[in-house]
């Protein structure tokens, strides 16, 4: 017999699995991947914004460094590492626990947007500003929209099959007060991110599919609504569709996004050489990131990048499915949705497949709100994770990196 197949007995003879495919199996495979995954996009997060935000920290900053922006979005790593370790520690009920306040603190910060406050960034007034640290609540929200519809649709799993009990309280007054008061900041891309995030939770929880085509009708109408309303907005919809093409006004970020991608081709000019962020790119550190990483790193990095989703996105998946707790499940599901679907969107605007919105890259982009949040988020994934049966007693039984430390020093003998 092979060593790296095992035997696994079925009702008809035996089958022969691959070890490797065993491993997999295992109840620690999803803690190891989210935090593998989660580990690779923040330290290419920060080695990519260095590399991108050089220019601009020397240009745009009064430090007169170019690692000023390298080290703002550092530290704000270090913050997001301590939320994600607190955490992960956690208890799944902690969580739920702390759901409703959670969505309560967030809503609160939100309303502090429309006092003195708040301040405008780029036309869109969903930031504070406390002259210490400046903040966007909204990213906040975010995680508490997943963890408060996990609460709520768990606690009416069985009525959830009638509409009444599957809209309130979450979608009205919940998601619908969540969603609205950052579209009164006229935030379109954040607000379409939380609105994939109650799809996405609604969906697990099952409601009935054919709600969500009237729900995806009347989203597309106030979206459509938001467009025409805004001469910016709809100066990035020409865009998109070609009919603006001036390379000196509203076209000129989505035009040398591409210009990039193209400049880096199949091995990319290396890192550090790209062109476009010499003042040509806007925001190259932060929204069209993922255009330097082509630029740069051709083909292979934006091809990582994906790939790393992905994973990220199956490590999800696999826990939705392998967890009992149907709180957990749901509230997996509209992290995953987030950080995907915001993924999703921020590439498409960088190679044009969508119209430019305004969404930084999920543990990639500069930006400290995203950074800390979505660090949080995973490190409750992680949480979740540690509370799949037997995961928590096989972390346990494994020894730590400091005792294995230790193990490895040779031991003074005694003296008799």
């Amino acid at each position: 017999m092979s060593s790296t197949t095992r035997p696994v007995k079925e009702e008809r003879g035996t089958a022969f699995v691959p070890e490797w495919l065993e491993r997999l199996d295992r109840p620690v495979t999803t803690y190891y991947v989210l935090v593998g995954v989660t580990t690779v996009l923040v330290g290419f997060g920060l080695i990519m914004v260095l590399s991108a935000s050089a220019v601009t920290s020397l240009n745009e900053t009064d430090s007169g460094s170019a690692y000023s922006i390298f080290f703002s979005q550092l530290q704000f790593a270090v913050i997001g590492a301590i939320a994600l370790l607190v955490a992960s520690r956690l208890s799944v009920a902690t969580w739920k626990r702390l759901a409703l306040p959670l969505l309560g603190a967030a809503l609160a910060l939100q309303l502090l947007v429309f006092t003195p406050l708040g301040i405008d960034v780029q036309g869109n007034r969903n930031w504070l500003d406390f002259k210490v640290i400046t903040m966007q609540p909204s990213e906040l929200l975010k995680v508490a929209l997943a963890l408060s519809g996990g609460l709520v649709l768990s606690a009416k799993r069985k009525q959830l099959g009638r509409l009444g009990h599957a809209l309130v309280p979450f979608v009205f007054p919940i998601a619908v007060v969540a969603i609205g008061l950052v579209l009164l900041g006229h935030d379109l891309g954040t607000a379409l991110v939380m609105s994939a995030i109650v799809g996405g939770v609604l969906y697990t929880a099952g409601v009935p599919g054919r709600w969500f085509a009237l729900a995806a009708a009347g989203g597309a109408a106030v979206a459509a609504a938001f467009v025409v309303t805004s001469p910016n907005r709809l100066g990035r919809f020409d865009v998109w569709l070609g009919r603006d093409t001036d390379p000196t006004g509203i076209a000129r970020q989505p035009i040398h996004g591409r210009y990039a991608l193209a400049d880096g081709g199949w091995t990319g000019l290396g890192l550090g050489g790209s062109r476009e962020k010499w003042q040509w790119l806007s925001e190259p550190h932060n929204d069209f990131i993922f255009a330097i990483i082509g630029e740069e790193l051709g083909l292979p990095g934006t091809i990582m990048v994906l790939v790393l989703f992905v994973v990220l996105a199956l490590a999800c998946y696999r826990l939705v499915m392998r967890s009992s707790d149907f709180f957990v499940r749901i509230a997996t599901a509209g992290i995953m949705s987030w950080i995907v679907v915001q993924a999703m969107i921020n590439v498409g605007a960088v190679i044009g497949l969508l119209p430019v919105i305004g969404v930084p890259l999920p543990l990639v982009s500069s930006g400290g709100s995203s950074l800390v949040t979505t660090m949080l988020a995973l490190g409750i994934l992680l949480s979740f994770a540690r509370s799949e049966p037997g995961c928590a007693k096989a972390l346990a039984a494994r020894p730590s990196l400091l005792r294995r430390s230790f193990a490895v020093l040779p031991m003074r003998r005694s003296r008799s």
